[in-house]
């Protein structure tokens, strides 16, 4: 049913007969259209979820960790074979539906809690400064990975958008006054 190669096909029907299952049978083990499509955002949502978490909390250094968290975003919104863009991002935001909406906002406040978690231990190693503004730099982070999400499903290659990963790595552990400054 999310499948990219049937993604064209507009009828219920059309799609799960393109994938041998019978409309009884796959209402009957996954439920109706809702239930399917909050399954598949949460297996969505964990698989990608657990691997930017990896890059992220990697055992390296701080702007490291960010220029990776930032890259795994580029790289799986144009991994060959997938549709561009994220289910997370591009798709399940235009979904009218409350619990849908809840569990988008539950999702970005854990990655950008997961972020604020890199920068304590940033902190705490030494590599940013104790009045470091965790908050704001953490939403500009997830922010950061969703706009690089964005270009890519609008087409933006793929190398340039890894070369803004690492040019918003610089960005947001640059000291306050130093943003404040320049600006």
């Amino acid at each position: 049913m999310f499948c990219p190669a049937l993604w064209h096909i507009r009828s219920h029907s059309s799609r799960v007969s393109g994938q041998g299952v019978g409309r009884p049978s796959l209402y009957a083990v996954y439920g109706d259209k809702r239930a399917i499509f909050l399954r598949v955002l949460r297996a969505y949502a964990e698989r990608k979820g657990a691997s930017a978490a990896k890059a992220l909390l990697s055992p390296q250094g701080l702007r490291d960790s960010i220029a990776d968290f930032l890259r795994y975003a580029v790289e799986s919104a144009t991994e060959k074979g997938s549709a561009r863009g994220c289910l997370m991002m591009c798709v399940a935001p235009l979904v009218n539906d409350a619990e849908v909406q809840r569990f988008l906002q539950s999702a970005v406040a854990g990655g950008a809690a997961l972020v604020e978690r890199r920068f304590r231990d940033g902190i705490s190693a030494g590599e940013i400064p104790s009045d470091f503004p965790i908050a704001a730099r953490a939403t500009q982070v997830t922010d950061l990975a969703r706009g690089l999400t964005m270009r890519a499903q609008l087409g933006t290659p793929r190398k340039t958008l890894l070369k803004d990963a690492e040019e918003a790595a610089d960005l947001v552990l640059l000291p306050r006054r130093t943003l404040i400054m320049d600006g």
